[in-house]
């Protein structure tokens, strides 16, 4: 597809739903296993007479992500009254930030497709997040829609970035990036329905803007915009114009449709609220810069410098922090390379062929026990498959790694008079895989070296084996 007069912008919000809190009252933040409209109180509802009341931890969770990014962290922030009327909006107005966000500038780097990019970011403020519609159905088809409160006044953090991405490719790798870096900063948890929500804005070049709302998933991003570039480019060969408008993501038909023309700035009536101060930053700003955590690229410079690892393996690692910790325990205690290797390649397929995390690896193979395992591989007790077999019964089943091996009789044979023995067995037995060998047709022995692995249920090294095939094969008879 082409992108060069395409032209993204992103506006992410960010629940801050590791806090005990919502914004402005005492609610508890966590409802996502609760029943509708039970974790709500006159603030979050918008009774009359309710007063907000800042919540600080919020404010420098906001910081934290602010600094991360890099951004301008601005001596004072103020709230302002968001006018708008929608149902999932109880006050008629949302509690967000304008004139003085809590940060400006900023930006993330990515892997875009043409090596490194930069994503700027414009500001970076702090506002309450609505309630949530429910729709039985899809929007364009449901008749009725459903309204839960128990989100309204969940903080939330949006990042805003500028209008420098050309594709929907590069929305999604920018996504996931912002999504490492939170979690490293340990401020909000993505595996929660609507965590990270995003409002793209996208024009072709000369075209009208328009923006789509609360897309709730990265590959929803990508095919929205995927699909809204070839709506946009067929109205353009049409000899349409490309009006200004809301329109929303369909997921159920992966298609995007109207809901309103675009509202302008002053449409919102953004006044500051009155009942809350401005909020002045340089103590918070202080307390919060001791606890920024190692971020990505600074852990990935460390890893390949303490570890002598790849960039390549330095740089999936990092995707995880988690990850990255788990492998700092392995490596402590066997060959870092060997440690890489094993942890990137096959336990991090075995983890996410079960859809799961590094959380839960601590929890099914204790780092220690995998930095075990591949010390019996070192020392050849065990060849590459049987690590292989462990590392799948371990996670599926439990067990110690002793017991494993020995109920499963994984140990290694090293004996090289057994494993001739049975080489020999295999030649006799395949007379014209032998032939074959003979007659030029080198791939045989891989044939002839996977009936010595069956034999002996992978319990012979490879290498080893092969090379003992070929001396019986080559010699004199």
């Amino acid at each position: 597809m082409e992108t060069s007069d395409v032209i993204i912008g992103l506006e992410v919000h960010v629940q801050l739903n590791k806090l005990r809190t919502k914004l402005f009252c005492s609610c508890p933040l966590y409802y996502y296993d609760s029943e509708p409209n039970t974790h709500v109180c006159p603030v979050c509802l918008g009774l009359p007479g309710a007063l907000p009341v800042i919540n600080k931890e919020a404010v420098k969770a906001a910081i934290k992500i602010a600094l991360a990014l890099k951004a301008k962290v601005q001596p004072f922030t103020l709230f302002y009254r968001k006018n708008y009327f929608y149902p999932d909006l109880p006050k008629g107005f949302q509690i967000s930030q304008y004139d003085f966000p809590l940060a400006t500038g900023g930006y993330v780097i990515i892997e875009g497709e043409n090596g490194e990019k930069k994503i700027t970011l414009k500001r970076i403020h702090i506002e309450e997040d609505p309630g949530r519609l429910v729709y039985k159905g899809s929007i364009t088809t449901a008749k009725y829609s459903l309204i839960d409160y128990n989100r309204s006044g969940v903080p939330l953090v949006e990042i805003v970035t500028d209008p420098v991405i050309s594709s929907p490719k590069e929305a999604r790798a920018f996504l996931n990036k912002l999504r490492i870096i939170l979690e490293y900063l340990d401020v909000f948890d993505g595996s929660l329905e609507g965590a990270m929500r995003v409002d793209a804005n996208i024009s072709i070049k000369g075209g009208g803007r328009v923006e789509i709302k609360n897309i709730s998933s990265f590959k929803g991003v990508e095919r929205a915009l995927t699909y809204e570039i070839q709506r946009q480019r067929n109205l353009i060969k049409r000899g349409l114009a490309i009006k200004r408008e809301t329109r929303h993501f369909d997921e159920v038909n992966n298609i995007t449709v109207s809901l309103r023309t675009k509202e302008e700035e002053q449409d919102y009536r953004y006044f500051p609220e009155p009942d809350l101060v401005p909020v002045r930053t340089e103590e918070l700003v202080k307390e919060v810069e001791g606890t920024l955590p190692e971020m990505p690229e600074e852990k990935r410079d460390r890893l390949i410098k303490e570890y002598g690892i790849s960039y390549d393996f330095a740089k999936v690692l990092v995707l995880d922090s988690k990850m990255a910790d788990y492998f700092e325990i392995v490596a402590k205690k066997v060959n870092p390379k060997l440690a890489a290797s094993w942890v990137v390649d096959v336990l991090r397929g075995e983890l996410n062929y079960r859809g799961w995390n590094f959380d839960v690896c601590f929890k099914k193979f204790d780092p220690n026990d995998f930095a075990k395992l591949l010390k019996y591989f070192e020392e050849e007790k065990i060849t590459e498959k049987g690590v292989v077999e462990v590392i799948r019964t371990k996670l599926d089943y439990g067990g110690s790694i002793d017991d494993i091996i020995k109920s499963k009789d994984l140990l290694a044979i090293k004996e090289e008079d057994k494993i001739i023995k049975i080489c020999k067995r295999v030649i006799e037995e395949n007379k014209k895989a032998v032939m074959d060998y003979k007659n030029g047709k080198k791939q045989a022995l891989n044939y002839l070296v996977g009936q010595v692995m069956k034999i002996t249920k992978g319990k012979v090294d490879p290498a080893e084996t092969s090379k003992i095939l070929r001396n019986l094969l080559e010699s004199p008879a």
